[in-house]
């Protein structure tokens, strides 16, 4: 049986790699409105004034709060400290407050669309380790829409980079019935790398190094990204109509969580993202941010500005960028490419990690991918919104070491003013040096503070509450409000446990451990309480520490820690509740964090999900060769997919393909062979055209 290759013509394009310091090269792009900068200017000067008022405001009432004689070396710090985690919470209540603002006006101006895109989009898939069955029942789901609205507009490119013989076996059965390489349809390709290098910035990059020149426009999607054909049809229109464009940044929302923190994670999307996006969109101009996935870029902006820098060094910091969509945004706009976040498109949808464990093993990889940026915050020619996305993702991280030195500091103003004897006289004055704090300023401050953290959740909840059509699909206004503040809850349950685990990333990623490269889990994130156990002992440990220390002060400064303290006591049950459709549940019965699409999902989520319903796992459960050998049409697919040249550069040694080949030759049976072969050598050998066709040669395997 004869099969074809899985992929089109080359269609090369030069993809330079860059430094980090370079000039910029302001590209003359057609004219734009003059509207459009005077609102982002006037976003802008909003969100920095609120920010620096707020700020101000509140820096200056906990100076009076510290001390009213003279101020301590501890308070200092505890000052400074504070003043640092006051300025990140006044920056975002600002954008979230700037969107609130902008969504209870209506709509005045139309984003120009093309009447249609006169040019071919492709659309790029990359997955590593994912659910084969689940990824091909979403492009089937996506493909059977534009073959309606748009046949002949655009190509699916599944850009794997697993690197695993069971799972790339697995996702070769899957993915070769939705094969169809009719450029007058909307064909589907596949492709696996042999070398994934540089991670998913490396696959993309390959991708539009070898195929790019056939596509003016790309859009890419992660593993479990769905988009509508209306959603893709809409932003190849954008594109088309604005020259200047190199990227359009979809909103994704979160759809199909099962387990209570992925049901969290979907209702604060649902609810507050609106809210947040609005503020974003409004300030970032044609200078906002990339995400990753569900974006359209523009092919040839993308390739002669994005080949990204290598960073000297060894990782963690150094070596290949691992937060790579951060920092093709910004080359872009160093190029002189507008980048821009179009809030109202719909139908742009992802998924969630489904529990709170999960979130942590995502944050390593992301924690060290935004400290790496450090060394670009200061690169040259980058414009000031650029540098504010990068210093916000630091920040994302860092503010937990912050919010944790602050406690600390605290902790030890408090143990100072317990056991230390203060200096008395120590400078020529009738009155002694002796901390003294306004504690009626404090609990004002604190009232203000709380405000300021949650006030954009409570702008979710008034925007979604006075919006009747979307509040009917949270479940009306009782089960919203109870959802909100069950949320807010859950949320601040939570916090303690995320920063502690955050600032312990922090620390070994400044330790200089890599965090490496682990595939998202797409499961329900279940852990038994062993692994839960296993998972958070250290942080209840820190709790009890923490409490025990308060409480051997004062009991006040043991209720007012207990809120922290109390919920790091309480990881292991708070983790373990986080994961598993079961434990989801009881929240989905009490009406509990319903989410739009949940009830009333569009088309494109109900087709999805039917195609989902009975998948079943596709890893075989025979060895990959015994697959190979049962399967004569996975044989052939897979065959018919290698190159026929050794992958290898000349000269290359690479021992995994030379012991593969050596007990390929000796083997007598197809038992044996699989017997003596590692992972390593297993992947080496069905990487190999010649060692696939050895096996049939040899009689190993059956296929004719």
């Amino acid at each position: 049986m004869k099969a074809e290759r899985a992929l089109p013509e080359l269609a090369p394009l030069d993809m330079p790699r860059h430094r980090v310091n370079e000039k910029g090269f302001t590209l003359k792009r057609h004219q734009r409105q003059f509207v459009f900068p005077l609102t982002t200017f006037l976003s802008r000067l909003f969100v920095l004034v609120s920010t620096v008022a707020l700020s101000a405001f509140g820096i200056s009432e906990m100076y009076s709060v510290l001390s009213t004689t003279t101020v301590t070396l501890l308070q200092w710090l505890f000052l400074s400290l504070f003043s640092v985690n006051f300025i990140w919470i006044s920056f975002a209540f600002s954008q979230a407050l700037l969107g609130f603002l902008l969504l209870l006006k209506p709509r005045l101006l139309r984003v120009p669309e093309a009447a249609e895109a006169p040019f071919r989009t492709a659309i790029l898939v990359p997955i590593y380790k994912e659910e084969p069955a689940r990824v091909a029942a979403a492009v089937k789901t996506m493909r059977q829409e534009l073959l309606i609205k748009a046949p002949g507009k655009y190509a699916f490119f599944i850009l794997s980079d697993t690197n695993q013989a069971e799972a790339w076996l697995a996702e070769e059965k899957a993915l070769m019935p939705l094969f169809d390489n009719d450029q007058h349809a909307c064909p589907v390709f596949y492709r696996r790398r042999a070398n994934n290098k540089e991670r998913k910035a490396g696959n993309i990059a390959d991708w539009v190094t070898n195929w790019g020149a056939d596509y003016e426009a790309m859009i890419v999607l992660d593993a479990d990204s769905i988009m509508s054909a209306d959603s893709m049809i809409t932003l190849s229109r954008r594109l088309a109509a604005a020259p200047e464009m190199g990227l359009i940044q979809t909103l994704p929302t979160i759809i199909n969580a099962s387990s209570l923190y992925g049901r969290l994670q979907q209702f604060a999307n649902h609810c507050y993202g609106p809210i947040y996006a609005s503020g974003l969109s409004a300030w970032h101009g044609l200078s906002s941010n990339f995400w990753g996935h569900n974006a359209i870029i523009r092919t040839r902006a993308f390739a002669e500005s994005c080949g990204l820098p290598l960073l000297p060094g060894s990782p963690p910091m150094g070596g290949h960028i691992l937060s790579h969509d951060f920092i093709e945004a910004a080359m872009l706009r160093r190029r002189g490419w507008g980048v821009r976040f179009d809030t109202d498109i719909r139908c742009s949808y992802e998924e969630a990690p489904p529990s709170l464990d999960d979130v942590l093993t995502r944050d390593r990889r992301w924690c060290q991918g935004n400290l790496q940026h450090s060394r670009l915050l200061l690169a040259h020619d980058l414009v000031v919104p650029t540098r504010l996305h990068i210093l916000s993702g630091i920040m994302s991280y860092l503010s937990a070491v912050f919010w944790l030195a602050l406690i600390i500091i605290g902790l030890a103003i408090a143990v100072q003013a317990q056991f230390v004897r203060p200096e008395y006289f120590s400078d020529p004055s009738l009155f002694p040096t002796w901390p003294v704090f306004d504690a009626e300023r404090a609990l004002r401050l604190f009232v203000i503070s709380m405000f300021v953290l949650l006030a954009p959740k409570l702008f979710g909840w008034f925007s979604a509450l006075f919006h009747f059509r979307r509040c009917k699909h949270f479940g009306g206004p009782l089960l919203l409000t109870c959802s909100t503040l069950s949320e807010i809850l859950f949320s601040a349950l939570y916090a303690p446990i995320l920063m502690l685990a955050q600032c312990n990333v922090v620390y070994k990623i400044f330790r200089g451990k890599d965090s490496g490269w682990s595939p998202q889990s797409r499961d329900d994130g279940a852990l038994s309480l062993q692994q839960a156990y296993r998972a958070h002992r250290g942080h209840t440990l820190f709790g009890v520490v923490l409490g025990a220390i308060a409480y051997s002060l004062s009991l006040k400064l043991f209720l007012w820690l207990l809120p922290i303290a109390g919920c790091l006591m309480l990881s292991i049950p708070l983790s373990w509740l986080s994961g598993g459709e079961k434990r989801g549940r009881l929240f989905s019965w009490l009406g509990l964090f319903t989410a739009p699409e949940e009830k009333h999902p569009s088309e494109i989520v109900r087709t999805f999900r039917d195609n989902t319903k009975h998948l079943q796992p596709e890893l075989p459960a025979d060895s990959p060769l015994e697959c190979l050998d049962k399967d004569q049409a996975l044989f052939s697919w897979h065959l018919a997919q290698l190159p026929l040249l050794d992958s290898h550069k000349p000269g290359e040694f690479h021992a995994a393909t030379v012991t593969a080949k050596w007990k390929l030759e000796q083997a007598a049976t197809l038992q044996e062979l699989q017997a003596w072969l590692d992972p390593a050598e297993m992947l080496a050998l069905l990487s190999q055209h010649s060692h696939i066709q050895t096996l049939r040669d040899n009689g190993l395997v059956t296929q004719s």
